[in-house]
């Protein structure tokens, strides 16, 4: 389970996008501009690959509010998503072959 105490501080996400990995899936918060107000971006996806060699279809994303209460909803959501398809996550990192870099 990702905790929030395993995502640095408001601090931090004001300045620089946050990732990191827990059983299979990898995450992404960073803030970004929504309806002109500023929001916290919250993405996930299966090992192996980082955030930018990854293709968009296997991506999940759902924005935030900017605020501590967004970061606490943004890793219940991330939790949510390893719960309800572990098999999604699991053993992912075996995928390497799925995969065609360009």
């Amino acid at each position: 389970m990702i905790k929030r105490e395993d995502i640095l501080s408001m601090e931090f996400l004001k300045k620089s996008e946050y990732t990191g990995s827990h059983r299979g899936m990898r995450y992404r918060l960073e803030g970004v501009m929504e309806e002109g107000e500023k929001a916290l971006k919250a993405t996930v996806w299966p090992e192996p690959f980082n955030f930018l060699k990854t293709p968009e279809e296997l991506k999940e994303t759902k924005v935030f509010a900017f605020a501590e209460e967004g970061v606490v909803a943004a890793v219940a959501w991330m939790n949510e998503r390893l719960e309800e398809d572990p098999g999604k996550w699991e053993r992912s990192w075996e995928r390497w072959t799925d995969y065609h870099m360009e």
